[in-house]
């Protein structure tokens, strides 16, 4: 089973893993990451502008059916094509979905390549101080 898992952490966390890899990368020393997909938003907020309800109803959709391209897909959401053309290129940017050439005259073909999202969210309702009194984040 392959599992997608989204996170949420904070900004300079993402920003220096995000580094770090880009550096892996250019020394060409990237690995696989033991197979594990993980995608991480810097905010609460980033996630849900990002995988947003509709969004979501859309990946789930493209696993059911199988649709054959963004056309079908949009007539199985009942939704309109530009707006589903639109969600799914925006899924794809973040990599929880394919669009590969194939599909009925060269159309796009939306697949997931997974069969499980988990979101992991840490929401803190208290802000954490340091031991100087400022808050951890400043």
């Amino acid at each position: 089973m392959t599992t997608l898992h989204i996170t949420v952490g904070d900004r300079e966390q993402l920003r220096d893993e995000t580094l770090r890899f880009v550096q892996a990368a250019e020394a060409d020393d990237v690995t696989d990451r033991d197979g594990k997909a993980v995608l991480q938003f810097g905010s609460y907020d980033d996630l849900v502008d990002s995988l947003t309800p509709l969004r979501l109803d859309l990946v789930r959709a493209v696993v059911e059916h199988d649709p054959e391209s963004m056309r079908e897909t949009a007539r199985i959401v009942d939704r309109d094509v530009s707006d589903v053309h639109s969600d799914l290129k925006h899924l794809e940017v973040l990599g929880v979905l394919e669009l590969e050439a194939g599909g009925p005259g060269g159309a796009m073909q939306p697949i997931v390549p997974f069969d499980r999202i988990e979101i992991h969210i840490d929401y803190p309702l208290v802000e954490e101080f340091g031991s100087d009194g400022t808050p951890a984040s400043a």
